[in-house]
């Protein structure tokens, strides 16, 4: 089963590569982008049938290595 998880900073931590995307997007005409966060994306592989079970192993990953939950949401799609 593939587990897809999208990690991004928490709302009020300074996201300084989403301010240069956000202004290079400005610079070439998108005049609209008024902000852009940015974030991580993972689709893993896990061996496992059960869609709770690998939901429950994607957290302990988030948790363990792949957010850093002082700074950092994750969500699992």
């Amino acid at each position: 089963m593939r587990v897809k998880l999208i990690v991004t900073l928490k709302n009020g931590v300074l996201d300084p590569q989403g301010k240069a995307i956000q202004q290079t997007l400005n610079g070439m005409a998108f005049d609209n982008v008024s902000e852009v966060r940015q974030g991580k994306y993972f689709e893993i592989e896990v061996n496992e049938s059960d869609k709770g079970i690998a939901k429950s192993q994607a957290e302990e990953m988030c948790k363990k290595l792949l957010a850093n939950l002082v700074i950092e949401d994750y969500k699992i799609l």
